[in-house]
């Protein structure tokens, strides 16, 4: 890790006007990413029991997230995607990283148990592009010696709904596939070439078990709490790696904050030969002018306990916690930009 936050003093004398203990029951109201949905939810629990702050948050995807924010119809949005600079000014949101996470592939072919069909970049997006449409694909019996795969057609599945979890997919594919990155590219929303839309984690997994041959993408968190059948997946070490917070942990540690902007990471693809090749951190995105200075204070008090006492719970939900540093820059962050 070399990000290393400055002024950490200031950092925390800022900060102890929202740390000190609840008066009495708060509630702070949240909307959009389906990947922070499990920690967010776990972190209430506690919260809830610790300082007083009950969350009502809403997992309507990211995209939606980011609508109800710039609206202010909820005291806080949930983004996969990082909102880019232009946009945070012209909407006065800040954001920051709360956990890091992975994107995982699901699949539904008879016979094949989890962990053991054997995937690319290259051969996800000809999957995605319509172009490999039968499991028996002379390309993916090649490169899966000893998988029985059947004579069965391709369904894929994607989300319908704007999502961070799409964007963060879709970016991943538009690292590996040339071909990918010009014609359908990486957004919340993008023209599938080939396949059938489904709304939400709970759309796409529940397409995927239920249609033989079928393929999708959900959060790693999602994939572990439902017992989906997931895939291995190729890293740019070249290594066929499993999904797991060893694999998760190890793409983390190789990410290099010092050199971004508004915490906007891309975690995709990083070096590293136990790592997971399609990674996020989830963001939160908090109004720089709020309507009700009690509510943005709670609403960073909430978070602030989560990284004080929180990580277990992540860690429990295969989310990977923030660096220290990462965490200690997010206070930072809130000091500079809600001062008084």
């Amino acid at each position: 890790m070399k990000f290393v936050p400055t002024a950490l003093a200031i950092t925390l004398a800022g900060f102890t006007a929202f740390t000190a203990p609840a008066a009495q029951a708060q509630q702070i109201t949240g909307a959009g990413s389906t990947f922070g949905a499990p920690i967010y939810g776990k972190w209430g629990e506690g919260a809830k029991a610790a300082i007083g702050i009950t969350l009502n948050y809403q997992a309507i995807g990211s995209g939606a997230g980011i609508n109800q924010i710039n609206n202010r119809t909820v005291d806080f949005g949930a983004s996969d995607m990082p909102v880019a600079a232009d946009q945070l000014a012209t909407h006065k949101l800040m954001q920051f990283p709360t956990v890091i996470g992975g994107v995982v592939v699901i699949v539904n072919i008879p016979g094949v148990e989890a962990d053991k069909l054997k995937l690319t970049g290259e051969l996800l997006a000809d999957i995605y592009l319509g172009k490999i449409t039968k499991w028996n694909d002379a390309k993916l019996v090649a490169l899966n010696p000893g998988v029985k795969l059947p004579n069965l057609a391709i369904a894929p599945v994607y989300r319908a709904d704007g999502s961070g979890t799409t964007f963060v997919f879709t970016d991943y594919l538009s690292m590996l596939s040339a071909e990918w990155k010009s014609k359908v590219g990486s957004s919340t929303s993008v023209k599938w070439a080939a396949g059938n839309g489904a709304k939400g984690s709970d759309g796409v997994s529940a397409t995927v078990k239920q249609v033989r041959g079928g393929i999708g993408y959900v959060e790693s968190a999602y994939a572990t709490q439902n017992k989906l059948t997931t895939t291995l997946l190729r890293n740019k070490s070249g290594a066929f790696v499993a999904p797991s917070m060893e694999a998760y942990a190890a793409a983390a540690s190789n990410a290099d904050w010092s050199k971004v902007k508004n915490f906007a990471i891309d975690l995709n693809d990083q070096p590293g030969a136990k790592s997971w090749p399609i990674e996020s951190a989830t963001f939160v995105l908090l109004p720089t002018d709020p309507k009700d200075a009690a509510q943005s204070a709670a609403v960073r008090k909430f978070f602030d306990w989560g990284f004080a006492h929180g990580n277990d719970m992540a860690t429990q939900l295969l989310y990977v916690p923030l660096p220290k540093a990462v965490q200690d820059a997010v206070r930072a962050a809130w000091a500079a930009d809600f001062k008084g």
